[in-house]
């Protein structure tokens, strides 16, 4: 090869290019790093499958995505949560163009928040009862218990203190009702106390004790409200909770204090009637009926001591609460009795008409809620004595009644009717069981037979004086089985039924008879 003269300057032009070429690349591309160890060593990463950027160690990935996710819930309000699946693909290279950190920070952030799943935030739970109620601070905490505590007082003397619940390991706070005027009183007493000592404490109790032996006046007393607490138990936990699962604070306020049916039980009283107990708890007599399977309408017989199921308001939160007042009004004297043995218990005698008295008195009412409990009096005075009302009454437990057949099929009822059969009266005077001729009739009560045979109209009849007063009369058999002047027993066989004297099928007819005139005795059978 024949070299001329111009190859030495092609060669020189040659590498200059290529040195023009690497100052180039230099300053123009100045993102691109020699790497210089082997093997897998660039890393690609990608966050919930978005490329985010490229690195030269893997482990810078992880500590990049915790900084990100720092970063993501910082702009979020309460606790964040959202979706980071982070993924790394590696390879050789000898040069690379590495992403800013900044840069991956940004992009890793923008992919958090765009998967953000839910955010929660700071909360505080309720707990009374079953109740549960969620709002969103302390001092939301304190507004709703506040709201149960001020149903009952009008100048906030009484405000909530949360404290920890020692009953409870883990955190859990309580709520208790706490006096204004005692917390004063209490440390102006510790402060007091630190001054006095020795022979000038013993005095000051002296003194005082002196004092407190003095008769009170009406003057004297403190009215008003004396105490306020909470019945029930109150859990106050902190949780983290979605903004649905907050209740607003006027909901959570009438959720606590709003009224709502109870059912509670209500043991009966001397004197109770279905009515009354309806009147007195402010019950329509129909739920008490529905609510209590013994009774079947306002005329079911109630017992001394049987409880009755009732409904009573009450709010989810209660309260129980004293106050001091001072009252002039008339009074009742109780009711002064004289028990007499010979005499039923159904028997009484007004001996003493009452009148009514006038009294001052200073009392303490204690209250469930609305309701009050007992009134117990500090100091009364009286103006005008009452004259109490004397009821002379009797101790023997009355007689009861049966019915006189087993079955039967009640056709005719007691009053106004269609006569039956020609002549009959059209004022029935007892009640008729339909039944088969020879059905076995027994003394719905103990008794003396004063009548046993035939009876015109009524065929075959018996009839029974009891030690009450009373009688019973057993017609329209066909067959007696007791004598005049014969003694029965409850329940014991006195005849068989018929279909004697002015009758209209096979049938008894029973009757009862109260200070000689026929009474309904439907209304007297047990």
């Amino acid at each position: 090869m024949k070299i001329t003269k111009y190859s030495g300057h092609m060669k020189i032009t040659y590498l200059k290019m290529i040195a023009l070429i690497f100052v180039v690349s230099f300053f123009l591309l100045p993102s691109y790093t020699r790497v210089e160890k082997g093997g897998n060593n660039v890393f690609e990463i990608s966050l919930n499958g978005t490329f985010v950027g490229t690195v030269s160690d893997e482990t810078e990935a992880e500590k990049l995505l915790w900084k990100a996710r720092r970063a993501a819930a910082k702009e979020q309000d309460g606790l964040f949560f959202t979706k980071a699946e982070l993924s790394l693909s590696g390879r050789e290279a000898y040069f690379e163009r590495f992403t800013d950190e900044e840069e991956i920070l940004s992009a890793m952030q923008s992919v958090l928040i765009s998967g953000h799943v839910i955010t929660r935030q700071p909360a505080f739970t309720i707990k009374v009862n079953q109740l549960m109620v969620n709002v969103s601070s302390i001092d939301e905490v304190t507004t709703v218990l506040q709201a149960a505590l001020d149903k009952y007082q009008d100048m906030q003397e009484y405000v909530v203190a949360l404290g920890p619940d020692d009953e409870r390991e883990i955190n859990v706070l309580t709520a208790v009702a706490e006096s204004k005027e005692e917390k004063k009183q209490e440390t102006e007493l510790e402060k007091e106390a630190e001054l006095e000592a020795g022979v000038a404490a013993q005095l000051t109790k002296m003194v005082s004790g002196i004092e407190a032996a003095k008769e009170q006046t009406f003057e004297d007393f403190d009215y008003g409200l004396t105490s306020l607490a909470y019945e029930d138990k109150i859990e106050i936990v902190e949780s983290y909770l979605t903004k649905d699962e907050i209740t607003p604070l006027d909901q959570a306020i009438s959720l606590v204090t709003e009224l709502q049916d109870v059912q509670k039980i209500y043991e009966v009283q001397a004197g109770d009637t279905l009515s009354e107990i309806s009147l007195n708890n402010n019950i329509p007599l129909e739920t008490i009926i529905e609510l209590n399977d013994s009774l079947e309408d306002e005329n079911s017989t109630i017992q001394i001591g049987e409880e009755l199921i009732i409904t009573s308001p009450e709010p989810e939160l209660s309260v129980t609460w004293q106050e001091e007042v001072y009252v002039e009004e008339d009074y009742e004297a109780e009711i002064q009795y004289v028990d007499n043995d010979d005499w039923y218990t159904t028997d009484k005698v007004v001996l003493q008409q009452p009148s009514a008295g006038h009294h001052k008195i200073a009392a303490v009412k204690t209250y469930h809620n609305e309701e009050e409990l007992s009134t117990e009096i500090l100091k009364e005075e009286v103006t005008i004595a009452a004259v109490p009302k004397i009821v002379e009454r009797g101790t023997k437990i009355p007689p009861t009644y049966i019915k006189p057949i087993s079955g039967g099929r009640l056709s005719s009822q007691f009053g106004r009717r269609s006569a039956p059969v020609k002549g009959a009266s059209t004022y029935h005077k007892g009640v008729d069981w339909a039944t088969p001729i020879g059905t076995t009739v027994v003394a719905s009560s103990a008794g003396t037979v004063i009548k046993a045979g035939w009876g015109s109209g009524y065929g075959y009849v018996v009839y029974l004086k009891h030690a009450d007063g009373r009688q019973t009369r057993y017609a329209h058999l066909s067959k007696v089985l007791v004598k005049v002047g014969e003694t029965v027993a409850q329940g014991e066989r006195i005849a068989l039924s018929g279909n004697t004297g002015r009758s209209s099928g096979p049938h008894v007819h029973f009757e009862m008879l109260i200070g000689g005139s026929q009474v309904n005795p439907l209304k007297y059978l047990n």
